[in-house]
């Protein structure tokens, strides 16, 4: 059976990860390596993350599931803060992720909404990842502040590199600059 969900049509479609069935409520976004589903089960919503394969001309990949778990694990040593990683299907590449409620930073930006606190504690996880010769994906939309605490939604981190870095990459999309508007009118 073909479980991958890639439309809106999908919506309200039930799908079991290891025997748990979650009913997907919307799509949360698009990423390099799948798709996020707010979903929802007997225990309450979750994240329903499907890897898809798409092509991507400006990042490399290799077992996407794999690197996924190494990541949260990585990410999870070094200190970041993070939605808990709650189920894996290996098979059929899904994840299962809590479900961090909140505006992302992207939105935060789009609404001129303060970042005092949100460019405070992803500096000090800076200054943890760098630490760790670590960079993660600093774009806005994997950030979201809840409880006066910002969580990285995503997994994704890599070897560091100070060109990726967030004084010279991330920040870029942190506030209303040519490159957040450029991809704002890009994607809207």
């Amino acid at each position: 059976m073909d479980i991958k969900i890639t439309t809106a049509y999908d919506f309200r479609k039930v799908l079991e990860v290891n025997g748990k069935e979650y009913r997907i409520l919307k799509l949360l976004g698009k990423g390099k390596g799948g798709y996020s589903y707010l979903a929802e089960s007997d225990q309450g919503k979750v994240v329903l993350k499907q890897i898809h394969h798409e092509p991507c001309d400006y990042y490399q990949f290799g077992n996407k599931i794999e690197a996924e778990r190494n990541d949260y694990k990585r990410l999870k040593e070094i200190g970041i803060t993070l939605p808990k990683m709650l189920d894996v299907d290996t098979d059929n590449e899904q994840i299962i992720k809590e479900y961090i409620e909140g505006d992302t930073v992207y939105e935060m930006v789009l609404n001129d909404r303060p970042l005092d606190e949100c460019l405070r504690q992803v500096k000090e996880m800076c200054r943890l990842l760098y630490a760790a010769d670590t960079n993660i994906d600093y774009f806005p939309t994997n950030f979201i502040m809840q409880g006066g605490i910002l969580y990285y939604v995503d997994y994704e981190c890599n070897e560091y590199m100070e060109e990726w870095n967030f004084e010279n990459w991330g920040v870029k999309y942190w506030s209303k600059t040519p490159e957040f508007l450029k991809y704002v009118e890009e994607h809207s």
